[in-house]
């Protein structure tokens, strides 16, 4: 039951984003995630509705709509992926490229 809300403008508040989204059902928790480097927030948020009907609701009428300046992108919001997998190097290369002397 949770929203994700893309493209917001940087000075949003969660209060301004809770305010939208109470027009469709209760509003459970704003969450706007922030730059750690610059601490500025970094254009969108999450939104925690109580039922999937508000969540369904909200989604199909805020997203597209323009707030603040900006066309919102509202839509479920998917499962964060690790990035911990993949990657990581050539084995058994302990030269690092360089000849054997």
């Amino acid at each position: 039951m949770t929203i994700y809300v893309g493209n917001l403008v940087y000075e949003v508040t969660k209060e301004d984003l809770q305010g939208v989204f109470a027009e469709y059902g209760t509003v459970v928790r704003v969450y706007l995630p922030v730059d750690q480097a610059t601490g500025k927030m970094r254009g969108f948020g999450f939104v925690e509705m109580s039922s999937d009907e508000e969540e369904a609701k909200a989604i199909e009428t805020l997203d597209g709509a323009e707030w603040m300046g900006r066309q919102m992108k509202v839509n479920k919001a998917r499962p964060r992926e690790d990035n911990f997998g993949g990657g990581g190097g050539g084995g058994e290369r302990k030269n690092f490229g360089r000849r054997e002397r």
